[in-house]
């Protein structure tokens, strides 16, 4: 008979529980506060993420389980594994990041404070929610949780059309991924009798008759609405116009913690609860991986050829097929004896992807600054006006691209490259090394303009993006100050990303086993 009386491990919990408990503070502290005088809730917002993070550290002695089935010896809701704390941490960090990058936004674009802060912090808590997650019901509550405020975070410039529109889109294809989910939710408990994804993983094994076409249906709808947060194609095409739409800092944290989400959940489902059908969704992530790195590439290629290409939107393809990248691991744990070592490929390259693209997003903030249409081509001789900025923005491109000194981007490849040869999928590593020389491309076209003498023809309203509304550039000559939280947030993903590069053995060890 199964108790009802649960004990609650609150240090377990406690990184989410933090960041939730800091969001609803946030709320209510916003009340109270001044139109005039809401700049401090940005910095508790900062502080409770720093206290989150710090909250992680008695972790790391142990496993840690609670909200478990018939005490201690049964299946467990929530699971503080090596797992769950290195995807908490990149969760944590990267909202922090977001922080610091929104700083200046909030007031400079007028966005409304509380309602701001709140949004990314309840966002953050079911980010950090979903890693340590391990029954499809809280699974699926985790992905709401950080997906609902985005959606309020992508259209909250109030009279800004492409917010709005980037926001409805966003949401329309999110609630259409969630209702499919659910419904493969619905087919695996109706074949399993149970939500735990360690029991799901043993019952499966003994499904049969009728019922064994009903649980490999429900195991592929189950993966679709992992899949969309990826962006995975075809559940992309959502994120350029939501990347463009959205606050500069909103567009990072969405590139960066909303794969986690995705990628997490993924790994999860397949590694943990559905190992024994790696026939069913093995060769599917394999075709998404392959169709995801090319059409994510062949866009951003297209991009960079464009002269009033849009940077956000190239970075927003550049996530595509970076994503398709991640994709390749799991499909291949479907074909190994060891698939911790597999997954552990996307989390080592997660890692690494987290650091530098929320870099090159901090660049980005900083010319949008002086330069709001933010034009590949408004790059050009970026090196002459702020060369350490340049020297960063080169220096994190070459690691997406994987190129030296980027030592962290290209290890990082080969541990995915790795993944898919060991697995036997040679065709997708095939595939994979086509693409790399694709991004090659457009990574470097970037790159060489930063160094390029400066172009001085005036932005012009014209020279917007089609189908983007113009912005009012600076005057040329007119260096913006760049405020402090803008500067952290830039030299702590520099550091990091030099560090890993230094020792990239720091990330690469989630490649071996004891991941789970």
């Amino acid at each position: 008979m199964t108790s009802l009386v649960q004990s609650v491990d609150w240090w377990a919990i406690a990184p989410p529980g933090i960041i939730a408990v800091l969001a609803l503070a946030v709320l209510v502290t916003d009340l109270f506060l001044p139109e005039t005088r809401k700049e401090p809730l940005g910095w508790i917002s900062t502080a409770g993420l720093v206290l989150a993070g710090l909250s992680l550290l008695p972790l790391t002695d142990g496993d840690r389980a609670t909200f478990c089935v018939n005490g201690d010896g049964g299946a467990c809701s929530y699971s503080a594994d090596h797992f769950a704390l290195v995807i908490q941490l990149l969760v944590i960090g990267g909202a922090l990041l977001t922080a610091l990058l929104s700083m200046s936004a909030v007031k400079e674009l007028r966005l409304p404070a509380g309602e701001f802060w709140f949004l990314l912090l309840a966002s953050a808590a079911g980010a950090a929610l979903l890693p340590a997650s391990r029954d499809l019901a809280t699974l699926v509550v985790a992905l709401e949780v950080a997906s609902l405020p985005a959606f309020a975070l992508v259209g909250i410039k109030h009279g800004d059309r492409r917010s709005s529109e980037a926001a409805l889109k966003f949401f329309l294809s999110s609630v259409t991924a969630t209702a499919v989910t659910l419904m493969g939710v619905s087919f695996v408990y109706v074949t399993t009798g149970t939500l735990h994804l360690t029991e799901i993983a043993g019952r499966l094994d003994h499904v049969d008759g009728q019922f064994q076409t009903l649980a490999q249906a429900g195991v592929a709808l189950t993966l679709v609405g992992f899949a969309f947060k990826t962006a995975a194609v075809p559940f992309h095409f959502w994120v350029p116009d939501t990347y463009v739409g959205a606050p500069l800092p909103i567009a990072a944290y969405l590139s960066v913690i909303g794969k986690a989400v995705g990628f997490s959940g993924l790994i999860l489902v397949t590694a943990v609860a559905f190992p024994s059908y790696g026939d069913v969704w093995g060769p599917a992530l394999a075709v998404l991986a392959a169709l995801t790195m090319t059409g994510g590439n062949v866009a951003a290629l297209r991009q960079s050829a464009t002269r009033a290409s849009s940077a956000v939107r190239l970075l927003a393809w550049s996530s595509v097929g970076q994503a398709g990248y991640l994709l390749v691991p799991i499909a291949s744990a479907a074909h190994t004896d060891t698939p911790e070592r597999a997954v552990g490929s996307t989390v080592a390259y997660a890692l690494m992807y987290a650091a530098v693209n929320l870099g090159a997003f901090a660049v980005v903030v900083l010319v949008a600054r002086s330069k709001p249409l933010n034009r590949v081509a408004d790059y050009r001789g970026l090196y002459a006006e702020r060369p350490v900025t340049a020297v960063l923005l080169a220096f994190f491109l070459l690691c997406l691209a994987g190129l030296p000194p980027g030592i962290i981007g290209l290890f990082a490849k080969v541990t995915v490259f790795s993944a898919a040869v060991d697995g036997g999928l040679g065709w997708l590593a095939v595939i994979m090394a086509v693409n790399v020389v694709i991004a090659l491309v457009y990574y470097l076209r970037w790159t060489a303009a930063l160094f390029r003498a400066p172009a001085h023809a005036p932005a012009r309203a014209t020279d917007a993006p089609r189908g983007e509304e113009p912005a009012t550039a600076a005057p040329d000559g007119v260096r913006v100050a760049v405020p402090v939280p803008l500067t952290a947030a830039l030299a702590l993903t520099a550091v990091l990303a030099l560090a890993l590069s230094g020792a990239p053995q720091l990330v690469l060890r989630f490649t071996g086993p004891g991941l789970f």
